[in-house]
This record gives C-alpha cells, sequence and structure tokens, in this order.
C-alpha cells in the first residue's frame, strides 16, 4: 500500500490509528474505481470514506502536545478526502446513463447536500430523472435544492414553470425575477464553451422574461408586462408557442398603457403587435386577429 505524504504523518499518530489506516486505504480505493469507470465500486466506497473523512473532521482536538501540533494536517487530509467523495460521485455520475445518474448524484444530494458539484450537476441530473421516468420526484428535488443554491438558474427556472403550472401567479412571477437576475451574474464554467453558455443564457433570461412578463399581464399589471415582454422577445425568438402569447399581452399591455395616457403611437403599437401574434397558429391567435382591428380602429378616433 502506498501512502501519501499526509496518510502517513497519520499512522504515525498516537490517535485512531485504524481510522487513519482506513480512511487512507478507502480514499486510495476510490481514486482507482473512479479511474477505472467502476461504478459499483465508486458507488461502494463513497459512503465509507464520506463517514471517515468526517470521524477525523469532527473528531475533538487531541490534548497531547504531539498529537496536537499535526492535528490541523490530519484535518486538512480528511477534508481533502471528503471532497473526492464528493467529486467521485459527480464525476462518475454525469458520464454515466440516467439511471445512474440519478442514483450517484442522488447519494452525493443526500451525502453532501451543499456540494459544489451539485450546483452545476442540477442540469444533468434533472435531466435524467426525466429520462428515468422520474418526473414525479423532480419538484420536491427543487424546491429543496434551492434551500442551498437559491441563485442556481436551472433551478430557478424549473420551480418557475412548475409555479406558473400550478396557477401560483405571484410564486411564479417572484422566481422568474430571480431568474433573470441570477441568470446575468453567473459566471461561465471552465469546461463549457463560450457558445453553450450563451444559448444556456438565452434560455434562462428568455424563460425568465416570458414568465414574469405573460403572468403581470394576466394580472393585468400592464407596465411590468410591457417591460418584461420586450425584454424576452429577442431570447424566445423561432419559438412560435412563447412568441404568441407574448405578443398577445404586448398587444394588451401596450393598449391599455396607450389608452390611459392618450398615446396614440402605443396604441398602435399595441395592435402591431396583436397583429403579429394573430399570424401565429395557437390559442391566441383568434383574440389577437380581433383585438388588432379593434385596437386600429380606436387608434383611428384618436387626436
Amino acid at each position: 500500500m502506498k501512502l501519501s505524504v499526509l496518510g502517513i504523518a497519520i499512522l504515525l499518530m498516537t490517535g485512531p490509528v485504524v481510522v487513519a489506516d482506513e480512511l487512507d486505504d478507502t480514499y486510495q480505493g476510490l481514486q482507482d474505481a473512479v479511474t477505472k469507470k467502476d461504478v459499483p465500486q465508486v458507488k461502494k466506497l463513497a459512503v465509507p470514506l464520506f463517514d471517515l473523512s468526517r470521524k477525523v473532521i469532527t473528531a475533538p482536538e487531541p490534548t497531547s502536545a504531539i498529537e496536537k501540533e499535526d492535528w490541523p494536517n490530519r484535518v486538512k487530509y480528511a477534508k481533502e478526502a471528503e471532497g473526492y467523495a464528493e467529486y467521485a460521485l459527480f464525476a462518475t455520475g454525469v458520464q454515466a446513463d440516467a439511471a445512474t445518474m440519478v442514483d450517484l448524484l442522488g447519494l452525493l444530494e443526500q451525502q453532501s447536500p451543499k456540494s459544489k458539484y451539485l450546483d452545476q450537476g442540477y442540469e444533468p441530473y434533472l435531466a435524467a430523472l426525466h429520462s428515468a421516468g422520474k418526473d414525479e420526484a423532480v419538484p420536491a428535488i427543487v424546491e429543496k435544492a434551492l434551500v442551498n443554491f437559491p441563485n442556481n438558474p436551472d433551478l430557478l427556472l424549473v420551480a418557475a414553470n412548475n409555479a406558473q403550472i400550478k396557477k401560483q401567479a405571484d410564486r411564479a412571477i417572484a422566481l422568474a425575477n430571480r431568474l433573470v437576475a441570477a441568470a446575468g451574474s453567473r459566471t461561465k464554467p471552465e469546461t463549457v464553451s463560450a457558445a453553450d453558455w450563451e444559448a444556456k443564457k438565452r434560455i434562462w433570461l428568455g424563460r425568465g422574461y416570458w414568465i414574469s412578463g405573460v403572468l403581470n399581464g394576466e394580472k393585468n399589471l400592464y407596465a411590468l408586462a410591457n417591460k418584461s415582454l420586450r425584454a424576452a422577445l429577442p431570447y424566445i425568438k423561432g419559438e412560435p408557442a412563447l412568441m404568441g402569447p407574448a405578443l398577445f399581452h404586448l398587444g394588451v399591455a401596450n393598449y391599455q398603457l396607450g389608452t390611459m395616457t392618450n398615446n396614440k403611437k402605443q396604441v398602435l403599437e399595441g395592435a402591431a403587435f396583436s397583429e403579429q401574434s394573430a399570424a401565429i397558429a395557437g390559442p391566441f391567435q383568434e383574440l389577437a386577429g380581433r383585438n388588432s382591428q379593434a385596437m386600429k380602429e380606436a387608434a383611428a378616433k384618436m387626436r
């Protein structure tokens, strides 16, 4: 057995030598399993490594001078091992099939719910849950995860969508606004290409602005709807299912705002947005067409 320098230091201590030896063996075994992509062995060794690491980390500071001198090194080594156990589950999970990913990332979530790897792992984890036919588990997982990662755009997107589906308008709007803020402040990971990152941000921003805008429109909060939906338009081009409702609510919002301020130009903008919505097949098509005509007639009577 080849031990690291820190591992040897631990074995020389007069403290819990058995735990130290087992920790080092388990750590080395897990590294070997990750290298070999041995999923069963990774799963078998990760949990014991968490347990052994935490025994060292949470142990009281020794009182003897000799043990006390090396105690910081022991804790540092144990924290390194604990971090590797997190990495092992994440790295092995994201390279595996959906069922295995759900298994390993779910285990990581149980063992270390605040792990930095989960912050970047929730997107593939949620996709794997869908692929594995476990959509019913997603809402609860997302709500729990948001406690630890309140600014994670992937989690906020799912939570906002769920709230909208459940007709929880105020909650959906709040989550959508948080999504927009999070998308704007998120830093690109080194492992993600610039093109892929921009594509992800477009989705986050487009959905965030769209949910906020549509729901504010349904609540007759026209200024808020107008602002959010105008911001959404560049991000949702080519998505008729989103563009139809967005243009419909933009039409209504601008017509109402224009009428309130006697702004003929804005009323005509409302008519134009409604006409664009009417050109898109969907549930808003017919009503948008009627709205466009009525708005044009109203604008013709304005000075």
